[in-house]
């Protein structure tokens, strides 16, 4: 199925049920899936320097069930529900529901994601821009760096004088303007980064 077609605000407020049903599935996928050891190695980094901070895009928390726990999720967490009225957050327990569930306000709650046409979360942004802003190092991972806001922030950590290394399969929109590009697998590459970070080489 289309993504386009179940993960837009216009989908569920047309279909809620069926928006539900898609999401309950992903959701399903997401609970079978295991953090690789790029994450795994991520949150080892986490634990040497207390400033680090993952921004991810990925809705999936697999970076907190590697240990991660500085994490800032600027297009959510399909593993949160959010009321559609109130704003109410929920660490969802229904994930078995065939439908939405409703809220005490009389809301239906939805899953806690950015969809097609929404705008990012503000707090999530701002720390999202306070730590790009702030860092000295800015590690671009799997991302094609073009999907935007998100991909001003490489930038914003340009401009203010971090040293930016992207790990990526190959070239991206962000390649032209990264201090160092390492090409490859980030389940691979990543671990060997961050031992030879923690290794002092």
């Amino acid at each position: 199925m289309d993504p386009e077609e179940v993960a837009t605000p216009e989908a569920f407020e047309r279909d809620p049920v069926r928006v539900w049903r898609w999401h309950r599935e992903m959701r399903q996928l997401v609970l079978r899936t295991l953090p690789n050891p790029a994450h795994r190695a991520l949150a080892e980094l986490e634990r040497a320097y207390e400033e680090f901070t993952i921004i991810t895009q990925n809705v999936d928390g697999l970076h907190q069930r590697a240990g991660s726990r500085k994490v800032v999720e600027v297009h959510g967490n399909i593993l949160r529900d959010r009321c559609s009225k109130c704003g109410k957050v929920e660490d969802s327990g229904f994930w078995e529901l065939d439908v939405p569930p409703k809220c005490e306000c009389g809301g239906v709650f939805r899953p806690d994601v950015v969809w097609f046409g929404e705008p990012l979360p503000r707090e999530a942004w701002e720390e999202a821009e306070r730590v790009a802003r702030g860092c000295d190092v800015f590690l671009l991972v799997g991302t094609s760096a073009s999907v935007y806001p998100a991909a001003l922030l490489p930038r914003m950590a340009k401009e203010a004088g971090a040293y930016l290394v992207e790990v990526n399969l190959g070239p991206t929109d962000a390649t032209v303007f990264v201090d160092r590009s390492v090409f490859g697998r980030a389940g691979e590459v990543v671990p060997a980064l961050v031992e030879a970070v923690l290794e002092g080489t």
